[in-house]
């Protein structure tokens, strides 16, 4: 299943991210977007962004 692109993630929605101390184990984690980190409006591995939690990871899922 193909990574959202940047224009699909926006501020406030909740998504699945992984973070990189999880990338061996692809441990998903969820919560709500607060900052969109990556600039380019694709990436490979999934748009970087700040959770309001202050977890950063590349989105995976849309929930």
């Amino acid at each position: 299943m193909p990574v959202p692109k940047r224009n699909e993630i926006r501020a406030g929605l909740r998504v699945q991210i992984i973070e990189k101390q999880n990338q061996r184990t692809s441990t998903l984690t969820e919560g709500i977007v607060a900052r969109i980190l990556t600039s380019s409006s694709t990436h490979p591995h999934g748009i970087k962004v700040m959770l309001e939690d202050g977890k950063v990871g590349r989105v995976q899922k849309i929930c």
